[in-house]
């Protein structure tokens, strides 16, 4: 609040909207929507009510206002706002603007948005601000934004809270958009999607592992079961898995059942991945099937434990050999605790035989 009422720079403002720093400046300079008050050294400095006005701004482009009007009912909302004396609070728009609930600049929440459109026509309910920057950027199709945002995510919070409180909530919410609009919003869910994606593999490879697997160690193998186009969920679940040092082998979107057989004997996996977005294309039998497939040498056979991922498998009991985690974070230490077992067995051996 401090920072808000003092000016923010244009840096943190961009931050704050889900855009560029030269998104600011070029809406400066091409629709006069630029600081009321300027520091010495012409540096911009945004007060409370520049905030609401950018604010009013994003939210009237994307709901598809164009550009130029959209500044001029922003600039008019900030010329009522100061001359009326009252609070700037981009949730009561004056009179003529589109309506929306969005976020109060004068109590902002320190991790939460509060139940909001965040401007950007998405569905986002109850979610980290972060969640917003995101949506604006990909209704924007703003891709320079979203890569810019999807890093600060991961380097501030780490990936699976980035994951869990930031992706898949945009993601969620872009879905939900384009199955309630006819087939609008395609290219807003695609743009999203890759930017997630090529952040996933990046994150995969950016910093050391933080532990490392015993020699040899069997990889964990990860698809999408037949039918199932949905991968971000598991390249999600590769990244963190490599960011721990621990191989994968991953097979992708819709693979056919003699194919996942075919990759789980050759490449004796220690657990098995399967992803289902949805009760149509989760498949039991299959799961069962892998749980109950044994390689190895003669009389040290193993078979490889089966993760069910995913929506779709929920509302049946796992089957032996399979269990069923509540998310990223879970499915994380459900396998690193493999490992860990299986270096605690390594090291009593090689006692045993020393």
């Amino acid at each position: 609040m401090h920072d808000i009422v003092h000016g923010i720079t244009t840096g943190a403002m961009a931050r704050r909207l889900g855009v560029s720093p030269t998104t600011v400046r070029s809406w400066d300079r091409r629709y006069g929507i630029g600081p009321a008050v300027r520091a010495d050294g012409q540096h911009r400095r945004w007060g409370p009510e520049d905030v609401a006005m950018l604010e009013e701004m994003c939210r009237l482009t994307a709901s598809g206002v164009p550009p130029a009007e959209a500044a001029r009912a922003a600039r008019e909302a900030r010329a009522s706002v100061v001359a009326d004396g009252g609070e700037v609070s981009v949730g009561d728009p004056p009179s003529g603007l589109v309506a929306g609930p969005v976020v109060s600049v004068a109590k902002p929440s320190p991790g939460r948005a509060g139940r909001a459109t965040a401007g950007s026509g998405l569905p986002l309910g109850d979610v980290r601000k972060e969640c917003r920057g995101l949506a604006r950027a990909a209704v924007r199709l703003d891709g320079p934004a979203l890569e810019e945002l999807l890093q600060a995510a991961l380097v501030e919070h780490g990936l699976v809270t980035a994951w869990e409180e930031i992706m898949a909530p945009t993601l969620h919410a872009v879905g939900r958009k384009w199955e309630s609009s006819g087939d609008r919003y395609v290219e807003v869910e695609h743009l999203l999607s890759w930017h997630v994606s090529t952040a996933l593999r990046r994150a995969a490879v950016a910093g050391p592992p933080s532990s490392s697997p015993p020699p040899a160690a069997p990889p964990v193998a990860l698809a999408c079961v037949p039918s199932e186009q949905h991968t971000l969920p598991l390249e999600a679940l590769a990244a963190g898995l490599t960011e721990r040092g621990l191989p994968t082998r991953m097979f992708g979107a819709a693979v056919p059942a003699e194919a996942l057989d075919a990759a789980v004997r050759r490449s004796g996996p220690a657990a098995v991945v399967l992803w289902s977005q949805a009760r149509s294309t989760a498949n039991h039998a299959l799961a069962r099937h892998v749980a109950g497939t044994a390689f190895g040498v003669q009389g040290a056979r193993t078979a490889p434990l089966v993760l069910l991922a995913g929506p779709g498998w929920l509302g049946r009991t796992p089957a032996p050999g399979t269990a069923r985690p509540a998310g990223l974070r879970e499915a994380l230490g459900v396998i690193s605790r493999l490992y860990g077992e299986a270096a605690g067995r390594e090291e009593r051996a090689g006692s045993t035989g020393a």
